[in-house]
């Protein structure tokens, strides 16, 4: 593995590259769009160790943080959606320069799907992406964040409230305003997918959303479903820092890459 920033020098982005193994190389690349907040740090091992395994299968594998987040510069103040969007853009383009090759296929968790797809929507150069638990709603998923918070004052010692600008504080991480907003205009049905050769969503659990999602998609001829049933309570918090490792999921992804 190598840590290394990339992307402009004014807002450098971080990310770690594990490097294909040569005897199986595969001339192609895979870059992981995490989730934010609380699911972020829940999500770290399973993709940290999803990035070996397809490493170690040939892939090129570049998993990063987007601007404001994790350990690329800055903080999320000023910052709006469309700025992850082109960061997923930046990673694909830095791995492509790193490992020397031009396929380029995405795994994105949760509102790092969200991101993903908008991003595969633009730039035609992402030849296959795994949505795995996508966020299929802006909107909604901002409601969800913001469900229960007691707007308080922001010198309370709470961790979880909404202060007087209307930041969301939950779990320890911060969603301005500015970046709500651009959230609630953007959902997964209504973008169209067919630039993509080929399009996952693989699913820990059946709810109204994923089924929703798979039935404005299912007449895409590049679209596949899959429900493969793991833990997926992303957001949950206890005192011990236990993790989720959703194995039937990871094995999954791992299966859907190497048969392809």
């Amino acid at each position: 593995m190598e840590s290394l920033f990339f992307g402009p020098s004014s807002a450098p982005l971080y990310g770690v590259y594990c490097q294909a193994r040569p005897d199986r190389e595969r001339s192609e690349g895979i870059v992981f769009c995490y989730p934010f907040g609380q699911e972020y740090m829940r999500a770290h091992r399973p993709i940290r160790q999803l990035a070996l395994n397809l490493a170690d299968m040939g892939y090129h594998v570049l998993r990063f943080d987007y601007r404001g987040s994790g350990d690329s510069a800055g903080n999320m103040d000023g910052l709006e959606a469309g700025n992850w969007k082109d960061d997923v853009k930046l990673a694909i383009e830095e791995l492509r320069d790193i490992a020397a090759i031009r396929k380029i296929s995405v795994i994105a968790l949760r509102l790092g799907g969200l991101m993903a797809t908008l991003a595969a929507c633009e730039y035609t150069q992402i030849s296959r992406l795994v949505l795995w638990d996508p966020v299929t709603s802006g909107d909604a998923y901002v409601e969800r964040l913001k469900q229960g918070l007691p707007q308080l004052p922001i010198e309370t010692a709470k961790s979880n409230f909404i202060d007087t600008e209307q930041t969301i504080h939950v779990n320890g991480f911060s969603m301005p305003v500015k970046f709500q907003q651009s959230l609630q205009s953007l959902a997964l049905a209504p973008l169209d997918i067919r630039p993509i050769t080929s399009v996952l969503q693989l699913v820990s659990h059946e709810s109204r959303d994923y089924m929703a999602l798979k039935e404005a998609w299912s007449g895409h001829r590049n679209f596949s479903y899959q429900l493969h049933p793991a833990p997926h309570d992303w957001g949950y918090v206890d005192n011990v820092g236990s993790i989720l490792f959703p194995q039937p999921i990871m094995t999954a992804i791992k299966s859907w890459f190497f048969e392809s």
